[in-house]
């Protein structure tokens, strides 16, 4: 099967979620299901192609990134991204983000990923004039067929957008972060036991509950910091609730390194937390059990579906039970170790491996 990954996400993303699945998902399908596969990105800034395997074929100049530069080169990568594709001749493109048109020849079947529906369900949270919404919704319908990244996705997709189940796949994710963890201590994150934070700190992420979780505890303000890991550096916002709450100096503290350090704070931390409103699928705690770190996160979306029985969870609406929840496990020896133990278990569960065979199934649906 010949099958063509389009520039959009590419273009857009040096390192990131989206940018990660789609490369490991056309790794996974030209080297494991050893099919025909290559990804056209006339113009790229994403840093994983440059570790394609050679059976992965990569067309596209690698480009800077620089304020603005996904706007810029979008507009020329869909100058040129479609002659590139029907000179390929693919049964399949694979479309890696949303576009109100599309650049796949009429032989070809259209595969859509959704990976969540968080424009759709917060949409206060975002600028009105992102075209997010009406790009998403004109890419699914111009799809063949969908991939939705977890079941909480795809009931998400039906209700909000009208689209038929039998137009929808769900395929898990894998995880990626395997680089040995850095044993130097940093930035002296071993000087008291913390809680660990990881990503952006935005909006539906939900950062804001966890403070107040946090600061509403006497016992973990005393016995623990709270680590935030990656996300940028708080803003003046951030700083002046922390002050706000009584948070003293130092306890809690951003810090930001490569997957090395971020393996090192997952196993040093007493636990993750993960407090978010929403999530199309949540790569994190599964990374967190990885390293043996015990996780407590949110109850909604699709997080259950993920973490199953090997993370105590907690409503994220509600600060008490989100502080409860950290309490009941920084705390117990015995329920942490329980934790790693379902973890580590639970982890077998996805790889992108997996998610390249399943993948290949539905290609394979849709072009018979």
């Amino acid at each position: 099967m010949r099958i063509a990954f389009d520039h959009q996400i590419f273009g857009w993303q040096e390192y990131g979620g989206i940018s990660r699945y789609a490369y490991e998902l056309a790794a996974g399908l030209s080297t494991s299901c050893e099919q025909t596969v290559t990804i056209i990105s006339p113009l790229y800034v994403n840093r994983y192609l440059a570790h394609a395997p050679q059976q992965l074929k990569i067309q596209g100049l690698q480009v800077p990134a620089f304020k603005r530069s996904g706007r810029v080169y979008r507009a020329i990568n869909s100058l040129l991204v479609r002659p590139a594709i029907e000179r390929f001749e693919p049964d399949i493109v694979h479309e890696t983000y949303y576009a109100a048109g599309g650049v796949a020849p009429r032989s070809a079947k259209v595969v859509l990923t959704v990976y969540d529906m968080i424009h759709e369900r917060f949409p206060e949270y975002f600028s009105i004039a992102s075209p997010t919404r009406r790009e998403k919704a004109l890419a699914v319908t111009r799809a063949d067929h969908v991939i939705c990244i977890s079941e909480q996705t795809r009931l998400d997709l039906i209700e909000l957008l009208g689209v038929s189940p039998a137009k929808i796949s769900v395929v898990h994710l894998g995880f990626s972060l395997t680089a040995a963890p850095q044993t130097a201590i940093e930035n002296g994150a071993l000087s008291r036991q913390f809680v660990l934070y990881v990503g952006s700190r935005t909006g539906h992420k939900n950062f804001v509950g966890l403070l107040h979780a946090y600061a509403g505890s006497q016992f973990l303000k005393g016995e623990f910091d709270l680590v935030c890991f990656g996300g940028g550096e708080f803003t003046a916002k951030e700083r002046e609730l922390i002050n706000e709450l009584g948070i003293s100096a130092g306890k809690v503290r951003q810090v930001s390194g490569n997957d090395g350090l971020l393996g090192f704070y997952y196993q040093a931390a007493r636990a993750f937390v993960y407090p978010s409103l929403y999530e199309g699928f949540g790569i994190p705690p599964l990374e967190a059990m990885s390293f043996g770190c015990p996780v407590i996160c949110s109850n909604t979306s699709s997080i259950p579906e993920v973490v199953g029985d090997a993370a105590v969870q907690f409503d994220p609406a509600n600060y008490e039970s989100m502080q409860k929840a950290i309490e009941s496990v920084v705390g117990n020896d015995k329920l942490r170790k329980n934790l790693i133990q379902r973890g580590n278990d639970r982890v077998g569960c996805f790889s992108w491996e997996r998610c390249a065979r399943e993948t290949l199934d539905v290609y394979r649906r849709v072009c018979s």
